[in-house]
């Protein structure tokens, strides 16, 4: 065989391996309160603050042959605004008013503390996901203190390999849920008036 010959039939090869890697996902979600809240407040201000407290913007792989090139990311610059909007439109459901320059008035910061995206490790073929969510939500009240842990998770079967729509999707559905459990918590509301 020719040395010619060989070369591109390797070129072609090398080829078709790359397209079945999968390319990364970098997914907007857009979290959502899924709940009625109850209202505790009067109108009192409040400083509501959302931090992303993960160690990195990639959530995990979606596995497959080449899981090293099937990464799942959400900025944090993406999340955090949207997060933020959300946390405000909770503590006006609870009553309150939100307002960053409040001075003295009690303040509820949410961290996103974790956001993963596991697909098995051993399977050629992405047939699962298991995403999860975690908030810790820290309540600084007029006379006490509160924090609290709040997390979600959902496991997904897959009749082929997800692609960003669906992923974007199950992540949204994770952090609403999360996120709606943090102001379900009465504690909160409670601490926040007292």
């Amino acid at each position: 065989m020719s040395p010619r010959l060989l070369f591109g039939l390797l070129a072609v090869s090398a080829l078709a391996l790359a397209g079945c890697a999968s390319s990364p996902q970098q997914l907007s979600p857009q979290p959502k309160l899924t709940e009625q809240l109850a209202a505790v407040g009067q109108g009192q201000p409040v400083q509501v603050r959302v931090v992303d407290g993960r160690p990195s913007a990639v959530l995990g792989t979606r596995g497959g042959l080449y899981p090293e090139t099937s990464t799942v990311s959400v900025q944090g610059n993406d999340i955090v605004p949207k997060l933020q909007a959300q946390a405000e439109a909770a503590v006006r459901l609870l009553g309150y008013t939100p307002n960053a320059s409040a001075a003295g008035a009690p303040t509820l910061t949410v961290t996103l503390a974790d956001l993963k995206y596991q697909s098995p490790k051993d399977s050629t073929y992405v047939t699962e996901a298991t995403i999860a969510a975690t908030f810790r939500a820290d309540v600084r009240g007029p006379s006490n203190s509160y924090s609290g842990r709040y997390s979600a998770s959902l496991n997904q079967r897959f009749g082929m390999a997800p692609n960003q729509e669906t992923n974007t999707k199950l992540v949204s559905d994770v952090l609403s849920d999360a996120l709606t459990r943090v102001f379900k918590d009465p504690t909160i509301g409670q601490t926040l008036r007292q």
